[in-house]
């Protein structure tokens, strides 16, 4: 009966379902690839600092200087940036801004689910175009008349980089709509579509503090790009919300992105860790996507997803499953803490399978770490 009451635009969409997050203590979470080490204490003090009398007043509606930190760490003006309430947000008016028009955008068959989301609820027509055998993109397919491209790279769930070479061959065959470069996973190993954004007006490039800033819980996502794109997204913030960021998401953000030093120890520390399971997985028989992301998509030669699945959460161990058909025997893992990985093995009805994620012990030589795998 509420139902009819409905506007007809949204009675017949699916919306987006994020990864669980399990409201009982004792889990280890490896579903929704958060940062497994905490903000740096430098962002922990400044949220002290801002929580006081002032919270009363509003924010800066441009946050000013979060965006000369931005504008000064990448070396552009801050005509060039915006600031979003998350990565998400950032998509959604880039959506509505800037890829709304007569012909379909074009992005992956296996990619973010949220696009396909966004495209349904502003009624944008698009077309997905299927990644190869390997889960790796064809940039030659993208050259066909198109309303937009949409590409995260790293791409999600499978973990994929498509190198600068190959990025910047799709721009150069894309000059007539706006290509979109979604660089949330960025950080732990890819490289960045920057320089690009720099060249091309037509480039825009979009990151979030959410993972190798540790700071999901703030929220806090920006674009990078010509101040044309960038315009066009400030007019959408402002017929939506004018204080995306409030004075604590503000300051914490500032505060992450100026503390490089725990930047690089952190997401050094989750590559090493990644790498290492990728080797131990493979020699276990898994087959393991190539990651440039802090996490893993693999699969099993005889041990079905769900099975898997299943046997992680009886360990209260979770981890994400996609039930799409291309992809229903992967599962995506997020990279934890040596400690946390140290706890996944997972039995077949004959045998135990140690998959032990990396079972890691941290051992201090000199300044350097070294990782030993321990036998579960």
């Amino acid at each position: 009966m509420m139902r009819e009451l409905w506007s007809d635009c949204i009675r017949s969409i699916e919306p987006y379902r994020p990864g669980e997050q399990p409201q009982i203590g004792q889990i280890i979470k490896l579903n929704t690839n958060e940062n497994p080490y905490p903000p740096s204490p430098a962002v922990i003090d400044a949220l002290r600092e801002a929580a006081n009398e002032s919270l009363r007043l509003y924010p800066d509606p441009e946050g000013k200087a979060f965006k000369q930190t931005i504008a000064d760490i990448y070396n552009v003006s801050q005509e060039n940036v915006f600031l979003g309430n998350g990565s998400d947000e950032v998509l959604a008016h880039t959506f509505l801004g800037l890829l709304t028009h007569d012909l379909p955008i074009l992005f992956p068959d296996i990619t973010y689910s949220v696009y396909a989301v966004y495209c349904a609820l502003y009624n944008i027509s698009y077309q997905t175009v299927a990644l190869d055998e390997h889960f790796q993109v064809n940039v030659e397919d993208y050259g066909q008349p198109n309303g937009g491209i949409v590409l995260s790279n790293p791409n999600a769930p499978t973990g994929s980089a498509l190198s600068p070479a190959l990025l910047r061959y799709l721009i150069e065959h894309s000059r007539d709509s706006v290509v979109v470069i979604d660089e949330a996973y960025v950080d732990f190993g890819a490289e960045t579509a920057l320089s690009m954004a720099k060249e091309s007006s037509n480039v825009l490039i979009i990151q979030t503090l959410s993972k190798s800033r540790a700071l999901a819980g703030l929220r806090v996502g920006f674009a990078i790009g010509d101040r044309n794109l960038i315009e066009a997204l400030n007019l959408v913030k402002n017929c939506f919300n004018s204080y995306p960021l409030g004075r604590l998401a503000l300051a914490g953000a500032e505060a992450a992105l100026k503390d490089r030093n725990y930047f690089e120890k952190t997401r050094q520390q989750i590559i090493k860790s990644r790498d290492l399971l990728a080797e131990e997985l493979v020699s276990l028989g898994f087959h393991v996507v190539p990651s440039k992301a802090n996490f893993l998509f693999v699969k099993h030669g005889s041990c079905s997803a769900r099975e898997i699945l299943q046997q992680l959460r009886q360990r209260k161990i979770v981890v994400r499953h996609f039930p799409q058909p291309r992809i229903i025997e992967y599962l995506r893992i997020s990279i934890g803490t040596p400690e946390e990985l140290s706890l996944i093995h997972i039995s077949e009805p004959t045998r135990l399978l140690s998959i032990s994620y990396a079972v890691f012990c941290l051992k201090k030589k000199n300044t350097t770490q070294e990782y030993a795998a321990i036998d579960t």
